[in-house]
């Protein structure tokens, strides 16, 4: 793990990005620039800071009560090859991990981009769509419009298609 992540931030417990108390990775950059964007700071791909992965793992192995770790943004999957690893770790030390993305499940199946692919795969949940702001709904779970979904990754994977995670429905 070498490669910095260019961050936004990072929120050490959050219980809004995903199922129980998990530490939140906000990376920096986005192409999407969603009308209404919660996080409209993290737009600029030459903005925020870079970050060594371990430091991220030692903030995540310090904190015993997580379930879990969010991938935000900004979008994760621009970074998918630096987030690669961190992912990897993750996965050892038994969290889940939860994926953002402004993109549709399908069409970065057909990007086929290798990196992506890799990053998805060590994934558990992943919220796919842009936000719409006039799809706005803030009695949904873990999402902000009524077109996002939360995907079981790992089943998401095998059939090809999004299929939808048993929470937050």
């Amino acid at each position: 793990m070498s490669t910095p992540i260019r961050l936004a931030g990072i929120v050490r417990e959050s219980i809004v990005d995903g199922p129980g108390i998990r530490l939140v990775v906000f990376v920096q950059g986005c192409p999407h620039h969603c009308e209404g964007c919660h996080n409209p700071e993290s737009h600029d791909f030459s903005g925020g800071y870079d970050c060594e992965p371990e430091r991220i793992l030692e903030a995540i192995r310090k904190n015993p009560l997580l379930d879990g770790v969010t991938f935000s943004g900004g979008e994760p999957l621009c970074q998918a090859r630096a987030l690669l690893p961190l992912a990897q770790e993750i996965k050892k030390l038994g969290l889940n991990l939860f994926i953002y993305t402004g993109s549709v499940f399908e069409t970065l199946l057909e990007q086929n981009d290798p990196d992506v692919i890799a990053l998805l795969r060590e994934g558990d949940f992943l919220v796919d769509g842009p936000y719409i702001q006039a799809q706005r709904d803030l009695t949904l779970l873990f999402r902000g419009s009524g077109n996002q979904r939360i995907l079981d990754l790992p089943q998401s994977l095998a059939q090809g298609k999004g299929v939808l995670a048993p929470i937050g429905q």
